[in-house]
């Protein structure tokens, strides 16, 4: 049989990891809970995928485009992936099973990619959205190719030395099955000892049901292939050509070709119709900042509408603040990519408004941080609460980004949002808020009397050291008994296995 070319070994391991990646991920995820199991996932994945990039398309062209927002991904990608052995979070669990693979495609993409696309706009979502399903959906035929041009074709192959002695192997092994099947029997019969060990090996098999068989081939197959065809789009992207249309689609003779991406009419707004509608919007936001100043944050109480009292008045309204201050995220965003540019006054008057816009959207998000702040202290800290909080100090995050580019246009601002926001995220994560409500609902019995014992008795694990904590401090409150014996003892059958090792389920056996 003829020596494969240096390329085909190359992708017949690729193919060989692959699969190997999907016999193990069938282990650790099949009739198991995620815990350490996603951590060792994650890593025999990234294992693969650098093997496939080293040396791009064989070792005859180098792999370039290396970014280094690309190698800071690895980072949260490896922090994300931890969260399923340290944290029990239902609601990130099952958030980071979508954003955990969302945030590998973008890693992978931009350490292999990042000078072959733009990546503004929403270029850069459709971008990931075909590399990610259009791709390895096309490549599925690839692997089926590469295994049937390892087979023999021809006679002189078929007969070749290499395979004549495989099929002879084959032919020995068949005719061994039934020799061993008596000879075991008979050595079993023979001795306890074997016996014991014959009887362990079919243990192995016991439990497994015909249905399980074939889930777990599929999982098997599905992940083995769509990492193989993935890789697979990696190493041979798929680009289309983009053609300038010096006219507007709905004017053109004839449609392009197939395959020919078309470069739109960019839609601006005048300067002067933008700049009147910032003027406006500004007048009722400095208006709207001088009298959370008056009223919020100390001064004048006595100026409140009558009937009206001042713990009521402040928790009131932060959701309709928080939604004032995305409006106005909106608006920013048009001023600072939808405004025609004129002249040097217009610009620095463009700059200021939206200056001025910024500045009023933090008073807003702090206004509507101390409501909401006042909100729990009368009526308790939850998960959404939490929540939005720290999405409100994201808000304020992307509004100091905001005012960077407004003044300081070299750099790009989606990439700026979306490095913050996977950084918000994976704070989030690690934020261990299931804790912090305990927490701070204790501090908030210490001082009201007042706590929701069945609310916090629905928490994860990660709660419960302080609410064991808090048992001991107070153990007439003997409604929380229950709730913590059911949060210790109350663990699935999958816990039990190592692939679903998690820290916070341990702490609470």
């Amino acid at each position: 049989m003829r020596d494969p070319a240096p390329w085909l070994k190359k992708y017949n391991r690729m193919l060989l990891f692959a699969c190997l990646l999907g016999l193990i991920s069938q282990y650790l995820f099949v009739g198991k809970a995620a815990g350490i199991s996603v951590v060792l996932f994650v890593i025999g994945f990234y294992g693969t995928f650098f093997y496939a990039v080293r040396g791009r398309l064989g070792g005859f062209e180098k792999w370039k485009g290396q970014a280094n927002i690309g190698w800071l991904l690895l980072l949260p990608v490896g922090l994300l992936s931890m969260t399923y052995t340290l944290y029990a979070n239902d609601f990130f669990r099952v958030l980071n099973a979508l954003a955990l693979p969302l945030l590998v495609v973008v890693q992978t993409m931009w350490i292999t990619r990042n000078k072959v696309h733009n990546w503004r706009g929403l270029h850069f979502f459709r971008t990931i959205l075909s590399q990610s399903a259009a791709q390895p959906l096309k490549n599925l035929n690839i692997p089926f190719s590469l295994i049937r041009s390892s087979m023999p074709s021809t006679p002189e192959e078929k007969s070749s030395s290499t395979w004549s002695r495989m099929r002879k192997v084959l032919i020995g092994l068949i005719l061994a099955l039934p020799f061993l099947f008596i000879v075991v029997a008979l050595l079993a019969s023979a001795d306890s000892i074997f016996q014991s060990w014959i009887e362990g090996i079919s243990n192995l098999f016991k439990g497994v049901s015909f249905g399980d068989l074939i889930l777990r081939v599929f999982v098997a197959l599905l992940v083995s292939l769509y990492t193989f065809t993935y890789l697979w789009g990696l190493l041979f992207p798929k680009v289309d050509k983009v053609e300038k249309v010096p006219k507007p689609i709905e004017y053109l003779d004839s449609f392009p070709e197939e395959g020919v991406q078309i470069e739109r009419v960019k839609i601006s707004l005048d300067p002067i119709i933008a700049g009147t509608l910032f003027v406006c919007v500004n007048v009722v936001y400095v208006l709207f900042a001088g009298i959370q100043f008056s009223y919020l944050f100390g001064a004048a109480k006595g100026l409140l509408p009558e009937g009206a009292a001042y713990a009521e008045y402040a928790r009131r309204g932060f959701a309709e603040l928080v939604m004032a201050a995305l409006i106005n995220m909106g608006l920013l965003l048009v001023g600072l990519h939808g405004i025609r540019r004129s002249g040097a006054m217009a610009e620095m008057i463009r700059k200021l408004l939206m200056s001025i816009l910024v500045g009023c959207t933090v008073i807003m998000l702090v206004s509507a941080y101390s409501r909401l702040s006042l909100y729990e202290s009368a009526y308790g800290y939850t998960l959404t609460r939490l929540l939005v909080h720290g999405f409100m100090l994201f808000l304020g995050v992307l509004l100091i980004i905001t005012l960077l580019r407004i003044w300081w246009e070299h750099f790009s601002l989606l990439k700026a949002y979306l490095l913050s926001a996977v950084v918000a995220y994976v704070l989030m994560n690690y934020a261990n808020l299931d804790d912090r409500i305990a927490s701070n609902n204790i501090a908030r019995y210490e001082q009201s009397g007042v706590i929701d014992i069945p609310y916090l008795g629905m928490l994860s694990t990660d709660a419960y050291p302080a609410l064991l904590q808090f048992q001991a401090k107070h153990p007439e409150i003997l409604s929380l008994k229950p709730y913590l014996d059911e949060m210790r003892d109350h663990q699935s059958q999958y816990e039990a296995k190592w692939p679903s090792w998690n820290l916070s389920k341990m702490r609470a056996r």
